[in-house]
């Protein structure tokens, strides 16, 4: 993959965040998790007060393990999931305050499977035409160019508006599901890794075109990923999240060069890169994650972490604060006196 089409703009934090998150929260029930019906069900944390803000023609990258949370903020974010607690806003605004057809096309995802985010049957027209039945008026030769022009776009041909989904490869479905978040020109959107289902060359060709597209789009985009290599490439921003927490948001650059967090520094060593003469240097982890259901009360690193301050990190939970150019949540950088 080539650098050449990536914009590195350095003023995102002094702009006006386009999508705001303050203290997010969501938890959901453990069906069958007591013995008795009348007692309430244990309460699984998928995500724990995420503050993050994202800017026009930003995309800020998520990363994380499996099971991190990643996807349910990526919900919680599109409205398609009602959170816990905590807020977000859209321009300033809470999201509530905007009526449900507007929200919603200014604000659109990709999903991670092109082989189950597309009706099988319905035509690829009517797949991407579908949000300008819904959203506007146009009429029906009008909505037919629209689709085609977007088809174009995003390196599809007319003669497939009349294809279904299963004419198609891998490839080629995302780019039908790109082109239906697009065609209703958006202001953000969120990507829920969208080439894992994808060989590797064909990543490189839909990454390549996502950043063209919203260079030209002037998009903000949330790009979801476990994919640290390709999140290098593609985010300008990057935020790590563990156990349903961010503990460092920073520049992608400076998170890969200087990373500060211990489970960061893990993630990025484990992390296979093509170069023959790259130096390993192993973060030996021990131990087990904990439980979504039965967190610890302080730092839920801890028990893995090889940096851990004894009677500190077991107990306090770490807050995201700025260590330079970066946040951090991490008692290393933060000292705190043990009790």
């Amino acid at each position: 993959m080539t650098d050449s089409l990536k914009v590195m703009p350095d003023d995102h934090e002094d702009r006006e965040p386009l999508i705001e998150v303050r203290n997010l929260s969501k938890t959901f029930p453990i069906r069958g998790g007591t013995s008795f019906p009348w007692q309430k069900p244990p309460l699984l944390r998928a995500v724990d007060n995420v503050d993050l803000a994202i800017s026009a023609n930003e995309i800020f990258g998520l990363a994380g393990e499996s099971g991190c949370g990643k996807s349910t903020v990526a919900r919680l974010v599109m409205g398609l999931i009602e959170p816990t607690g905590g807020e977000i806003r859209f321009h300033g605004r809470p999201v509530q305050s905007y009526p449900t057809r507007e929200i919603r096309s200014r604000v659109q995802m990709v999903f991670q499977d092109p082989y189950t985010s597309l009706n099988p049957r319905r035509t690829v027209g009517r797949i991407v035409g579908d949000p300008l039945v819904i959203h506007t008026s146009i009429r029906t030769a009008e909505r037919r160019e629209r689709v085609m022009q977007v088809l174009e776009r995003v390196g599809l041909n007319r003669y497939h508006y009349d294809r279904y989904p299963h004419e198609f490869s891998g490839g080629q479905r995302q780019r039908v599901a790109i082109a239906r978040a697009l065609v209703l020109d958006p202001e953000f959107l969120v990507l829920d890794e969208p080439t894992s289902a994808l060989d590797v060359s064909v990543q490189a060709v839909i990454l390549n075109m996502i950043l063209k597209l919203q260079a030209e789009m002037n998009l903000g985009c949330l790009f979801i990923t476990h994919d640290l290599n390709l999140m290098r490439f593609l985010a300008h921003r990057t935020g790590v999240m563990y156990l349903g927490r961010i503990v460092e948001i920073g520049k992608t650059e400076t998170i890969f060069s200087e990373p500060l967090h211990p489970y960061t520094r893990a993630l990025i060593a484990a992390t296979p890169q093509p170069n023959p003469d790259r130096t390993l240097t192993e973060v030996p982890l021990e131990g087990e994650i904990p439980s979504n259901i039965t967190r610890p009360p302080g730092c839920a690193f801890a028990s893995r972490c090889p940096s851990r301050i004894e009677g500190v990190c077991e107990r306090i939970k770490p807050e995201l604060k700025k260590v330079g150019e970066s946040l951090v949540a991490c008692h290393l950088h933060h000292p705190v006196e043990a009790s």
